[in-house]
């Protein structure tokens, strides 16, 4: 069978990696010259395998008022004219109850798990795939007690999902990770995850695409599906259009981030996706100074670092502000200061490659991932900022529906 997997960012490779490994004949479809050069470009560098509670949650609602008052808040709204933007915060705000949350964080924990395995069987199958990969575990830091006391009140509940997790004091977390000392006078204590991993994701997509090209798949860079229609004669099956001309296909596997929501209109397919804005920062650590080796999680500033190499991700914020990734300098100056405070010998955050990318993402922080009413058409859309961390096990459910067997993870409240 020959399927096309339109998006060559992480999501749309892992898709096409399964499918070729299940013997079918596989296009990737990208629109920009290479892969991984939209979400997947510069994104945080987590493989959060036990963070994956969604954005929306009861805490949220409470500090909404004040952090979109704010031009240094995690969060950012800006109204637009958009009909689509309205929708989909209504729908987020109605997400944001503990039910919602808990619900949504085992449904996610169940994919991540996967993730986490099916990423240890490719790493020992692919010993020459190279992202700066690193286990060295995550640390969450918390600034303020009511926090702290509200993530050792959720540690029994992570516990028993599966998540292997340790609570510890100020003393700790720098005997964890030393690069903490200059925060130690503000911090209240953290929740360290020894199984979480870090790595490049564009590094590992370049890799991914290596081996793909190596295995027979066929990318056509470049390329721009303009539409998704109905094929002549039939209302049940879709074909893809570029440059006027449909591309010869069995099945479409639709992983094209926030553009495909655009895309799937016309089909009368309304999909709750919205583009995220995130930033980062990537610098090269200073050898004599101190930087952080094990991911950290600042929650109270929602920002992450992660250690790749010789280099720091520093990445955060939040933005709902619009389908263009433009880069706004005040944002990018928050997130300077911000890591130049936490950690003000790790290296030169000035001279820090800067980044912004857009995360589609749903309401409920959890990924449209199945069949549609068209049968040879397959959506693995809205992992948002989770994209790296869920890339595989979305892709390897898409496979195993494409294959017609039953996905290791039930994809209840993933499907459109």
């Amino acid at each position: 069978m020959h399927v096309l997997v339109l998006g060559a960012g992480v999501t749309g490779l892992a898709t096409a990696w399964y499918l070729r490994e299940d013997g079918h004949t596989v296009t990737v479809v990208e629109r920009n010259e290479d892969v991984a050069l939209e979400s997947s470009f510069a994104n945080g560098g987590q493989l959060s395998y036990s963070y994956v509670a969604p954005l929306a949650g009861p805490g949220i609602l409470s500090k909404l008022p004040s952090w979109l008052l704010r031009g240094d808040s995690p969060i950012r709204f800006r109204p637009r004219l958009d009909p689509d933007q309205w929708r989909w915060l209504a729908q987020f705000v109605g997400a944001c109850t503990q039910r919602q949350s808990e619900l949504s964080t085992r449904r996610l924990l169940a994919l991540s798990f996967l993730s986490r395995d099916l990423m240890q069987q490719l790493r020992t199958s692919e010993p020459g795939l190279h992202f700066s990969h690193s286990n060295a575990g995550k640390l969450v830091v918390h600034r303020k007690r009511a926090s702290f006391d509200a993530a050792l009140r959720l540690l029994d509940y992570q516990r028993s999902l599966g998540c292997e997790q340790q609570a510890l004091d100020t003393r700790e977390c720098v005997e964890k990770e030393p690069a903490l000392a200059h925060l130690a006078g503000q911090l209240q204590g953290g929740i360290f995850t020894p199984s979480e991993d870090s790595g490049d994701c564009y590094q590992f997509c370049v890799g991914m695409s290596r081996l793909l090209r190596a295995r027979g798949v066929v990318f056509r860079l470049g390329t721009k599906v303009t539409a998704l229609r109905r094929v002549q004669g039939g209302d049940r099956r879709v074909e893809a259009l570029a440059d006027d001309r449909a591309i010869d296909a069995d099945q479409i596997v639709l992983a094209a981030g926030a553009a495909s929501a655009a895309l799937l209109k016309p089909l009368g397919l309304r999909v709750p996706l919205y583009p995220l804005k995130g930033y980062s920062l990537t610098m090269q650590v200073d050898p004599r100074g101190h930087a952080p080796h094990i991911s950290i999680t600042d929650f109270e500033r929602k920002i992450v670092y992660a250690r790749l190499g010789d280099r720091l991700r520093v990445a955060g914020m939040a933005d709902v502000t619009g389908r263009r990734a433009d880069v706004d300098p005040s944002r990018v100056a928050t997130l300077r200061a911000e890591s130049a405070a936490a950690f003000p010998d790790a290296g030169n955050f000035d001279e820090a490659t800067v980044w912004c990318g857009l995360r589609p993402a749903t309401p409920h922080g959890t990924p449209i991932i199945g069949s549609t009413c068209y049968e040879n058409l397959w959506l693995n859309l809205g992992q948002g900022a989770l994209g790296f961390t869920l890339a595989l096990a979305s892709g390897r459910s898409i496979a195993d529906l494409i294959a017609k067997h039953l996905p290791a993870v039930p994809l209840d409240g993933f499907t459109l």
